[in-house]
């Protein structure tokens, strides 16, 4: 019997990417989203689709939701996406017997995604990390003043709230505090990460750059393969910590190559975009498998419709519309398939809850996009499952 898949998230093109994947090999995929709509909505390898109360509101709801849904519809597997895996780990301790969520307990979660937590554990492995304080701690006060400084909330997402300081650069009356961290600003590339591991043991690592961003997101990106030293900084880092599930670093590699982790999602990024659709099946429902992970041909993927919008946005500027047109016609869209039109056909209208927020100039998108699923609370106690059923929130569609 195909087993039953339920990813937590469908407005991401990761989520659709990973939809396809898995129905590829014959499963069965469910999404729930806070949003009604979302870019999996239409997919053809989507069974169905739950519009469910969204955690940053509600945490505890949020999971009695997905509950429903995983008893319901007789759920094998739980796949958390993006920022709400965090939330999502919550479940661990509730589902019923033989039902397995693919990321570690919820203690481990925040331990990683705190990003001060992250590098004092980096750094107490022994491996390479900015220098990183607590915003109320003496010892940033006296960074800041030596030094050029990243300011950023200790959990956002998306590049939401961060700040550059220079050195010695007078505080505004918004200064760091308990809930911020300062980070030593370090100058190099910045390479970003994916990472699919089971027990300590890496199942594949993609390393690639952003060539074009919607403010600090990037939408068309470039896999590298000269960054080692990131390389073996995950390795460590993932093998020392048993990691199972998907882990994902941002690092700045300086001029003589030495690699710097800025801070961790314990989660999907772009990354998994080139990542074969059978590598990211195997790597979800057979992880212990030793057969190693195989990588798509292509080097370069896009959200096309965002590189597009990002290179209107430079039309006044030549040189960068020049090269942002070159980028948009040297990558490959990671929406279109021909078998599966629909999603493509139908992104802006299933995106509206995303992208009505940019329009009115209120948000970023990678803010518009994570508003409703990021952490920021404390963990909830958990939850029983409610007695109301699952297909209460359906929003439609069977395949």
């Amino acid at each position: 019997m195909a087993a039953t898949i339920l990813l937590t998230l469908g407005r991401l093109p990761k989520a659709l990417e990973i939809a396809r994947a898995l129905a590829a090999s014959g499963c069965r995929v469910l999404v729930a989203d806070p949003f009604r709509r979302h870019a999996c909505y239409s997919s053809r390898a989507v069974a169905k689709s739950f519009q469910v109360t969204a955690p940053a509101t509600d945490p505890a709801g949020y999971l009695r939701d997905l509950l429903d849904i995983v008893i319901s519809e007789n759920v094998d597997v739980i796949v958390p996406v993006s920022e709400e895996a965090v939330h999502v780990a919550g479940l661990h301790a509730m589902l019923p017997e033989g039902v397995r969520l693919a990321c570690p307990p919820q203690p481990e979660m925040l331990a990683l995604h705190d990003k001060l937590r992250f590098v004092r554990t980096a750094h107490a492995m022994g491996l390479d990390a900015p220098e990183t304080y607590a915003g109320d701690d003496s010892a940033a006060f006296a960074l800041m003043a030596s030094t050029d400084c990243v300011v950023k909330p200790r959990h956002s997402c998306s590049g939401a709230g961060v700040r550059y300081l220079t050195a010695g650069q007078p505080l505004s009356s918004a200064s760091p505090d308990a809930s911020d961290v300062v980070q030593a600003k370090v100058e190099g590339r910045h390479v970003s990460s994916f990472t699919q591991a089971h027990e300590g043991r890496e199942l594949v690592t993609v390393l690639y750059e952003g060539t074009v961003f919607a403010g600090t997101v990037a939408v068309c990106f470039e896999r590298v393969d000269d960054c080692p030293a990131a390389r073996d900084w995950i390795r460590s880092f993932v093998g020392y910590r048993r990691y199972s599930g998907a882990i994902s670093f941002d690092f700045i590699i300086s001029a003589d190559g030495r690699a710097q982790a800025i801070e961790c999602n314990p989660r999907y990024t772009s990354g998994v975009h080139f990542v074969s659709a059978a590598g990211i099946a195997q790597s979800i429902l057979d992880p212990a498998s030793t057969p190693p992970v195989q990588l798509k041909a292509g080097r370069r993927f896009q959200q096309g419709y965002s590189t597009l919008t990002e290179a209107y946005a430079s039309v006044f500027r030549p040189q960068e519309f020049i090269r942002r047109m070159g980028e948009l016609f040297s990558a490959r869209d990671v929406i279109w398939q021909a078998s599966d039109p629909m999603p493509f056909v139908m992104i802006t209208p299933h995106s509206w809850d995303i992208l009505a927020p940019v329009i009115m100039g209120r948000m970023s998108m990678g803010e518009a996009a994570t508003r409703d699923i990021m952490w920021s609370a404390p963990p909830v106690n958990a939850p029983r499952p409610s007695t109301s059923k699952a297909n209460d929130h359906a929003c439609v569609h069977g395949t």
